[in-house]
């Protein structure tokens, strides 16, 4: 099932009340109509529609939800990500940090800080001389306190500075 055919099912709010409930514990009809405040009839054109649709399933016991359709929604439509780093770990650690090209946060682990410092350091050409000024405009662009990502790049010994002039090292 796909996330259209899964918000379709859903977009009724007789049907959404009825999921919800078995999601919840009930499973008779009954149950659903006692705790959604349905009528009969519609929990049964709901639990029908449910049940074709494959977000529930019928047993003797009565219905039960399948949470498994979701996973497999958010699967299909996933978009493509694209890697950071090459290697595997590297770019998971990357992509624990780095939404939409901006850092959320710093990592605390000093092994995970100096992965995202060397990925941080390519916003820079090797070689060039940055003044201060535009090293703080290149690591804005990354997160907000560009003084410490400075300072983390330097301690780091990825920049070199020497009279507030920056110069990748490596």
């Amino acid at each position: 099932m796909n996330a259209d055919q899964l918000c379709g099912l859903l977009a009724e709010p007789s049907r959404l009340r009825t999921y919800s409930a078995i999601v919840l514990g009930a499973a008779t009809p009954e149950q659903v109509a006692g705790s959604t405040g349905l009528d009969a009839p519609v929990v049964v054109k709901a639990l029908q529609r449910l049940t074709k649709g494959g977000l529930i399933t019928a047993t003797r016991d009565g219905f039960t939800a399948d949470a498994g359709v979701f996973k497999d929604a958010v699967r299909e439509n996933r978009p493509e990500r694209v890697p950071l780093d090459p290697d595997p770990a590297r770019d998971n650690i990357l992509h624990s940090f780095i939404r939409d090209g901006r850092l959320t946060h710093f990592p605390t682990y000093p092994d995970k800080y100096q992965v995202v410092l060397e990925y941080l350091a390519q916003s820079f050409e090797a070689g060039r001389d940055y003044p201060e000024s535009e090293v703080n405009a290149i690591l804005h662009r990354w997160h907000a306190d560009h003084a410490a990502l400075r300072r983390g790049l330097v301690d780091a010994r990825l920049l070199d500075r020497t009279n507030s002039v920056y110069t990748r090292t490596t």
